[in-house]
């Protein structure tokens, strides 16, 4: 690895060099990273002696720790065109011939351009984050303390890893800059919004959730290096001169790989299903994992969001669940209606994880199955702060149809990690495109003829065995 780094280098000094010399580029970078910190400098003035009319000084000190990582994260998304144009850009140039056809392996060229492209922008955020401070002292006379510090250098750090690891990607696997810039709009969309949440962690000064956002930044920087280094190849980079979208070719891919070659349904079940199954067995375990802890930190947050026990009425809850709440939401019990109201919602969760996993390689899509587990040991733990036997609760309320709704889970999530993981698992003989739609066609595959049916009976139980159970241990 250390050997690649080093062969990886010679590319990066003679990017970085060459950005260096154009003006164009340098010119732009410096002015905004100098305006903007002064801009920010001035705004946190005047909401300081605004806010400090009417006594609310606490808004102004929250306003300028999220100022300090707006104005480090400014630099990236502008210099994000560099890093869009470091294989796409130069081939529209005819300059990147010369360099893919040096002894340098697709690693070392892959891992050249992506330090080079990452500098300029990540030097532009350093010096940002300097300017404003500067300022802010000088203005307001605010020091930052140490560890928040270090938390907007590590958030811009990562931020800029990530970006441009992305954009990296985009410029090597598209045909022309005009696509890789339309494309880069599934990178800003994405760390814009992640901004805003990372800001509202910040305006409620929870700062020690930040580590975790820098360490999920850190796992998908890394799933998209691998990523791209994984695809990256010189000559289909060279050979690939339009991307048109063959829909006819991609559903007999599909088709293909999910019909199978199987000489009747019997065996098709056991290569197919049970097969694609017994492939699973290490992702299923990873998700059953997630799951699990997601379960144990929403029992932890009992202590921090915790409910008054003269809220709750536990003695009489399985007799209310029956007679009081036939009705919870769409969900109609003891009812066809509320059958299909639970498989529809189930359905829904298990999309809508699946489209959030194929963006983040699966990572996001787990987090999303994690939701309702942790909503699971909340009340559980909840439950036994009121003087409740959890196991007894968990009998009464999750067993009878998590029995079956849990394991159409876990394997929902094992198939969304193999779906995401396809992206950064180079397949031999196979194209990135064919490679993900026969994942899909797994996915599709597991979800009729495994996910659906378990949810559907899972429905049955939840609407009219569960209430039943509940009222029988709580009466």
């Amino acid at each position: 690895m250390w050997h690649n780094i080093k062969q990886a280098l010679i590319v990066t000094r003679r990017e970085v060099r060459d950005q260096f010399r154009d003006w164009r580029i340098i010119l732009p970078i410096l002015a905004l990273t100098v305006f903007f910190p002064g801009l920010m400098n001035f705004t946190a003035r005047q909401t300081i002696n605004f806010v400090e009319k009417y006594g609310a000084p606490i808004i102004g000190d929250r306003l300028i720790p999220f100022l300090l990582m707006v104005v480090g994260f400014f630099p990236i998304s502008v210099s994000l065109v560099i890093a869009l144009e470091s294989f796409v850009g130069e081939k529209e140039r005819q300059s990147i011939e010369p360099l893919l056809s040096s002894p340098l392996t697709n690693v070392q060229l892959y891992l050249g351009k992506l330090f080079a492209v990452m500098f300029p922008p990540l030097m532009a955020s350093y010096l940002a984050i300097v300017v404003y401070l500067i300022g802010v002292y000088r203005q307001v006379d605010w020091v930052p303390n140490p560890t928040l510090l270090a938390q907007v250098l590590a958030l811009v750090t990562v931020q800029t890893l990530v970006m441009v690891s992305g954009a990296v990607v985009v410029s090597s696997q598209t045909t022309s800059a005009r696509a890789a810039n339309l494309l880069a709009s599934f990178i800003i969309i994405p760390m814009a919004i992640l901004l805003v949440g990372e800001s509202m962690i910040m305006f409620w000064a929870r700062y020690h959730i930040l580590w975790w956002a820098i360490f999920g930044q850190i796992i998908i920087a890394v799933l998209l290096i691998r990523a791209g280094v994984a695809h990256f190849n010189r000559e289909e980079l060279l050979g690939r001169e339009l991307d048109a979208l063959n829909l006819p070719w991609a559903w007999s891919v599909f088709k293909k790989a999910f019909v199978g070659q199987a000489e009747n349904f019997g065996a098709w079940l056991k290569a197919k299903i049970w097969g694609t199954l017994s492939s699973l067995r290490w992702p299923i375990a990873m998700a059953a994992v997630v799951l699990l802890m997601g379960a144990i930190f929403g029992s932890a947050q009992t202590k921090r969001f915790s409910i008054p026990p003269e809220m709750l009425n536990w003695q009489n809850l399985g007799e209310g669940f029956v007679s009081g709440i036939e009705q919870f939401g769409s969900i109609r019990f003891f009812s066809i209606e509320g059958i299909g109201a639970v498989v529809y919602h189930n359905l829904q969760v298990i999309i809508l994880a699946s489209l959030f996993g194929i963006f983040s390689f699966g990572v996001l899509g787990l987090i999303i199955l994690m939701l309702p587990f942790g909503i699971i040991g909340y009340l559980t733990a909840t439950a036994a702060q009121g003087g409740i036997d959890p196991w007894r609760f968990l009998l009464a309320f999750v067993l009878p149809h998590g029995i079956l709704e849990i394991p159409a889970i876990i394997i929902s999530g094992a198939i969304i990690l193999r779906l995401g993981a396809t992206l950064v698992t180079p397949v031999p003989g196979r194209t990135i495109r064919e490679a993900w739609l026969q994942s899909f066609a797994e996915w599709a595959r597991i979800l009729i003829f495994i996910v659906i049916p378990l949810l559907f009976f899972a429905a049955i139980l939840e609407v009219y065995v569960t209430p039943h159970l509940a009222f029988w241990l709580f009466h």
